[in-house]
């Protein structure tokens, strides 16, 4: 299982984030299958691959609980959701 997390960079008392799409099972600072984006706490910034977040969710991703929120913040799901309500549609209009 694939899951959206936080793994910690930086210095003491400066840590900031990467958010990763990493194996479930690897530890934190272990090895992570793509680099989806970034956080820092300290200066409240936030950089996003909406694309590839939206791709690793589509396919099963799960997010943890800090992952979630900052998605959630940045419309992540909002988008997501529109995307298979897009599908759905479409499907249903080949299928009538």
């Amino acid at each position: 299982m694939v899951k959206l997390r936080l793994k910690r960079c930086g210095r003491k008392q400066r840590a900031v984030y990467r958010i990763v799409a990493i194996d479930a099972r690897a530890r934190r600072e272990g090895r992570d299958l793509q680099k989806v984006g970034f956080y820092d706490p300290i200066n409240n910034q936030t950089h996003l691959n909406v694309p590839t977040i939206l791709y690793f969710l589509e396919q099963g991703a799960q997010p943890t609980g800090t992952v979630y929120d900052i998605s959630k913040k940045a419309g992540i799901f909002a988008e997501l959701h529109r995307n298979r309500n897009a599908i759905l549609s479409a499907s249903f209009t080949e299928n009538a």
